[in-house]
């Protein structure tokens, strides 16, 4: 009689850091001013705890297949509905710029244009780490998913822990760069939706630092 070999355990990478950005979109969502929002405060509230449930149930049951699944719809949904905040809001303060509205001034406009920025970065962020390679946990366990972005730790294994696989800090980096540098840096993306993506990313921090930080800071300084 053979015995049956025990089945391989599954690695679930860590979700705090990805809680505790959710939290940090929603509060500067909410943050903005009134004639900015695009929503009541309470619905993105609302939106934020139907996102955060699941993701922290992964780790509480060890991510069972309906909970992963279920994560990886609420957290698209939720870029999705952070993406139409951001251009929302973009959209409000190039208008509040343009016409030079009583009900902003240049600090609140200043200050607008950062929260934009730093949403920006974390939405991509939490987009590129559900999408890439089929997920966190395809990652961690080497479901053998194509990348979509290509990392310098994959060209120096010898440098880097055996069996390494990025994670969400690595992709926060990602955003980070993106938005910055208007320009792949140190990670290539792979695939078109990659590109595109980027691509939108970068116009998006561009139109807001150039735009709308740059006549906030003219307004400060008259």
């Amino acid at each position: 009689m053979t015995m049956k070999e025990p089945a391989p355990v599954l690695r679930i990478e860590a979700r705090w850091p990805v809680i505790l950005v959710i939290l940090a979109v929603l509060f500067l969502l909410t943050m903005l001013p009134r004639p900015l929002a695009m929503l009541p405060v309470w619905i993105s509230w609302v939106a934020g705890t139907v996102v955060i449930v699941p993701i922290a149930a992964v780790g509480l049951t060890a991510a069972k297949a309906r909970w992963l699944r279920i994560e990886r719809i609420v957290t698209l949904l939720f870029f999705i509905f952070v993406g139409v905040g951001i251009v929302f809001n973009l959209a409000s303060l190039i208008r509040e710029m343009v016409h030079r509205s009583a009900g902003i001034d240049g600090l609140q406009l200043l200050s607008s244009s950062i929260a934009v920025w730093v949403v920006n970065v974390l939405g991509f962020s939490l987009l590129y780490w559900e999408m890439d390679r089929g997920g966190p946990e395809a990652r961690a366990n080497k479901a053998g998913k194509k990348p979509d972005w290509l990392f310098p730790q994959e060209g120096t294994v010898e440098n880097v822990p055996a069996g390494w696989r990025p994670t969400f800090i690595d992709y926060l980096f990602l955003g980070f760069t993106t938005s910055t540098a208007f320009s792949p840096t140190d990670t290539l993306p792979l695939t078109s939706r990659a590109k595109i993506l980027m691509m939108l990313q970068s116009t998006i921090s561009l139109a807001t630092i150039v735009v709308v930080a740059s006549r906030a800071i003219n307004i400060l300084g008259n």
